[in-house]
């Protein structure tokens, strides 16, 4: 079977006045139908800029999408006039964003901003758009859901917020999910009951889900694939088993041995990656990451390495056999 989306050699670039950003540097993936992809990396490294590519949200000036292709069900987004990209929107593709204090208009009522997708797109009646707005706000645990409906953004806590932003993405039942830091503002006993609903929705097979975020914990219960990024391009991809098992790239190791786990020596510190993220208008030459890399060697400073296959579903973008290394 196709996949739902092919994202194909994907570059989105900001101009400034001396410098080009390449935020998204020739980035290729897919999401599978009723599969969780996530991506993984620090911040800056392009994972929020892929998102909103897709949906064709770069802000222009100074943003500019200057190559790739993304398929949606074999149809070009990047190629779709205004209208057809409007129709998907909310529609076929939903995303939650990272701030729901910015993401909700402050001067409408919750409802009503539930409502808004499911009147654009979907030829219901006003009596069942409202008993949609109550089912979708009960969906995300928001307490007395019926009268919630009137309230406004101000009256809700950030959380509470939260679970808003996600109810309007679920509003049309949209075959694919962004979720980008989907649980940023809520706490942990309400993040479980969020993640076990999206979860829900991609094993029912209505839905896929590409999760954006920086918690490691989460990528391992709910991914099924992952991407690893860093400046702007994808260093390594793979299953999140083979990935947490047995990371092929330096910053995916990395990345791994800067969080705590179950089974490690209470004693043992935490390896945080040494130095900062490139500068995007001035990134060194070669392998992005061999400024902060233990394995690099000369080729790393002089030559950028591609994304190449490792072995059954696991590709890597580094010169160096870290294996072997060890």
């Amino acid at each position: 079977m196709a996949p739902l989306l092919q994202v194909n050699n994907l570059k989105t670039f900001f101009y400034g006045d001396n410098s080009i950003v390449k935020a998204v540097n020739d980035v290729s993936f897919d999401v599978r139908h009723g599969e969780t992809l996530a991506i993984v990396g620090e911040s800056g490294s392009g994972k929020s800029v892929t998102a909103m590519s897709i949906l064709r949200l770069i802000p222009s000036p100074p943003g500019e999408i200057v190559g790739g292709e993304i398929f949606l069900e074999g149809e070009n987004i990047l190629a779709m006039d205004e209208d057809r990209v409007r129709d998907i929107r909310g529609n076929k593709i939903a995303m939650i964003f990272q701030e729901p204090m910015t993401s909700l208009n402050p001067v409408l009522t919750i409802g009503r901003q539930i409502a808004e997708p499911i009147e654009i797109h979907q030829n219901v009646d006003r009596k069942s758009i409202i008993a949609r707005c109550v089912e979708l706000l009960r969906k995300v645990q928001i307490p007395d859901p019926e009268n919630r409906t009137e309230a406004y953004p101000h009256q809700f806590s950030g959380g509470m917020r939260q679970r808003a932003m996600i109810a309007m993405s679920l509003a049309c039942e949209p075959k694919l999910i962004i979720a980008d830091e989907p649980t940023t503002a809520l706490d942990v006993t309400v993040q479980a009951q969020i993640l076990e609903l999206l979860q829900d929705l991609i094993k029912s097979g209505r839905s896929s889900m590409i999760l954006i975020t920086h918690d490691l914990g989460v990528v391992a219960r709910y991914a099924d694939r992952i991407n690893v990024m860093y400046a702007g391009r994808i260093v390594e991809q793979g299953t999140a088993r083979n990935i947490y098992n047995t990371p092929k790239h330096p910053y995916s190791i990395g990345l791994m041995q800067s969080v705590p786990r179950l089974d490690q020596d209470t004693k043992e510190k935490l390896r945080p990656i040494e130095g900062q993220p490139p500068d995007l208008g001035d990134p060194p030459p070669g392998c992005s990451f061999h400024p902060r890399c233990g394995f690099a060697t000369d080729r790393c400073s002089r030559e950028s390495p591609p994304l190449e296959h490792s072995g059954g579903e696991h590709w890597k973008a580094c010169w160096v056999d870290v294996d072997s290394a060890n």
